[in-house]
């Protein structure tokens, strides 16, 4: 691509982008606390469910000191619901250490040691806070800039995505990348999308290859996807009153260390089912999980279980398939901003 077609390129993207852009939150501000938040919660999660997240986040923890000094319980209770939750864990460390450093870190470099933070999150927040010319290549990146050039190599491969980066590194203009970066982005999550891109809506589509060639919908090159593997659980809503018993993962589990849950039924043999209050689908990954979920009676609940009642169910860390379970059988747990 020659000078003057990618300078092109860029005037037609950030004229697309001031035009066209979403009103997020996260846009408003140049905090590097507040904008980092924002890319690790939005790594494998769509913007309009990251948007009530963010906000009770900083409503709870408006400075990176304020998110320093909780306990790990609270934040994990705010994250509730979002999923990977070594973010959670990663974020916090990683605001300890800011604060132990006396700032927050200003280099590409600096953000890229923290704990949990990728070539992307780094470039992200090194460019959009900062101004430092770092190119992104996340999901939506990479879908873009396949499209574009029709990179014919498999994106899980290191050489393909090494073209990418070097793509992406000489499109990006030194005045401006934190905007550039978003709008590329943007372009890639509403416009440019999986299956139907909406090419017709496109700034670059006279400059797109595969559009050229009528082959956007072969662009990504991606492996076959993995089989989907599906298992079933029961889960049992046990009460005692207005409480309901639930047990802590150990926090050195490989998932979901330290969250709450719901028995399985596995969990308590003695258990007695009494009456099946429905079932629900939840999927992790290449895994779906089928969910049926009981009332139970117990005799006596064995050691590692615990008694909650409504109020405690809002200050606990649950895990998605505890909240899903417990919304059947009535319980609507609220996250405590205390």
């Amino acid at each position: 691509m020659t000078p003057s077609a990618i300078s092109k390129l860029r005037r037609a993207l950030l004229a697309w982008y001031r035009r066209r852009r979403r009103d997020l939150p996260w846009r408003s501000t140049r905090d590097p606390y507040a904008i980092w938040l924002s890319e690790v919660m939005l790594q494998q999660t769509r913007a309009a469910a990251v948007i009530p997240y963010y906000e009770r986040f900083l409503a709870r923890f408006p400075t990176v000191e304020s998110l320093a000094a909780a306990p790990e319980q609270v934040v994990l209770t705010l994250w509730s619901g979002l999923g990977y939750y070594s973010r959670a864990r990663n974020l916090h460390r990683a605001a300890r250490q800011i604060v132990q450093r006396g700032s927050f870190p200003g280099t590409y470099d600096e953000i890229r040691a923290l704990p949990g933070v990728g070539a992307y999150t780094a470039a992200a927040v090194a460019s959009i806070a900062f101004d430092l010319p770092h190119a992104v290549l996340d999901g939506n990146v990479v879908r873009v800039l396949s499209r574009l050039s029709a990179e014919p190599g498999l994106v899980s491969r290191s050489e393909t995505r090494a073209r990418l980066d070097a793509l992406a590194a000489r499109l990006l203009p030194r005045s401006a990348p934190g905007s550039f970066n978003q709008a590329v982005m943007e372009l890639g999550a509403t416009v440019c999308l999986p299956r139907r891109p909406l090419c017709l809506q496109c700034p670059l589509a006279a400059q797109c290859l595969a559009h050229q060639r009528g082959l956007e919908s072969q662009f990504p090159v991606r492996p076959a996807p993995p089989k989907i593997v599906e298992t079933e659980q029961r889960l049992l809503i046990v009460t005692r009153s207005t409480r309901v018993l639930l047990t802590e993962r150990p926090a050195n589990s490989v998932r979901l260390g330290g969250m709450w849950e719901l028995p399985e039924s596995g969990q308590l043999p003695d258990a007695v089912l009494v009456e099946p209050l429905g079932t629900f689908r939840h999927a992790i990954v290449s895994t779906s999980y089928h969910y049926e979920v009981w009332t139970a009676k117990l005799p006596r609940p064995p050691q590692g279980f615990t008694w909650c009642g409504a109020e405690e169910l809002g200050r606990l860390p649950l895990t998605t398939a505890a909240r899903k379970a417990l919304r059947l059988a009535g319980f609507v747990p609220a996250v405590s901003h205390k």
